[in-house]
């Protein structure tokens, strides 16, 4: 039985939980070899191995997104353990919230910075590789699709109270998909980009008394969602319910498939009929 991503070789950011996780199980099972990228080596190895429990093939590039080389290093990982390069899968993020009076610079620039900087670098240290094989392939009389799948999220659809730093690269990751799609149009390459709307995660779930944190480079961050608040957001999504990551994961898969091949520079809201 052979996956529609047979030999395709997927570069996977913030794979190690979550929605990534799921990303890459998914890419997997459709044939896919995948680099998983985490900011932790051990979430990201555990991804790696349940994908390889499968029969699948995986390759791990630990890491922060943001660190300087490490877009290069992720995308060479691609070519020394596979050969290549064929989607890639801006994943990577986390929130940090503020209203804008009481956010800091500091606070601005990190979510800029993981959720917009560290895609454009990645997707620039992918151009010689992407283009170099496109160049071989037209030359060959090949007609062949790579796919870039960017995340956005609602926030940057519609913006969101508390959320301006998010919410601009969010909204930002829109604009950069478009442009992309218009200068890799010529190497056949499709990037379109998916907007979540609530999803169930570690940065959605928090506990109930609201002291729910994860440690992002030594920075203690405060997560999750009110659980009544939860519970009111689902009464206003007209599937009556937030999503899965196994869910969201369908979502990116649809932008990695073959039945993508001539759509581009395009957004989805995953979000089950939820927008802000």
């Amino acid at each position: 039985m052979t996956g529609k991503l047979d030999g395709r070789v997927a570069l996977v950011s913030g794979a190690g939980r979550g929605i990534g996780r799921e990303i890459a199980l998914k890419l997997a099972s459709e044939g896919a070899r995948v680099v998983i990228n985490d900011l932790d080596a051990e979430p990201a190895n555990e991804t790696a191995e349940a994908i390889r429990a499968t029969g699948a093939e995986a390759a791990v590039c630990p890491g922060s997104v943001t660190e300087d080389g490490f877009a290069e290093r992720f995308v060479q990982t691609g070519v020394d353990s596979f050969g290549g390069l064929d989607i890639i899968v801006n994943n990577a993020g986390y929130t940090w919230d503020s209203v804008v009076q009481k956010m800091t610079d500091a606070q601005w620039q990190a979510i800029i910075d993981v959720h917009l900087t560290a895609p454009f670098r990645i997707l620039r240290a992918a151009q010689p590789v992407i283009s170099a094989r496109a160049r071989e392939e037209a030359a060959a009389g090949q007609e062949v699709f790579r796919k870039v799948v960017n995340i956005s999220s609602i926030a940057g659809t519609g913006g969101n109270a508390g959320q301006i730093n998010y919410s601009a690269a969010k909204a930002g990751i829109l604009g950069l998909t478009r442009t992309m799609a218009k200068e890799w149009g010529r190497y056949k390459v499709n990037v379109n980009a998916v907007a979540f709307g609530p999803i169930r995660t570690r940065l959605t779930e928090g506990s109930a008394d609201g002291n729910s944190t994860i440690t992002v480079e030594d920075r203690e961050i405060k997560v999750g969602v009110n659980p009544d608040l939860l519970t009111q957001m689902e009464r206003m999504i007209p599937l009556g319910r937030v999503g899965t990551p196994q869910e969201a994961a369908g979502a990116v898969y649809l932008f990695c498939s073959p039945e993508s091949n001539f759509i581009s520079g395009q957004y989805v809201i995953c979000g089950g009929g939820f927008t802000i």
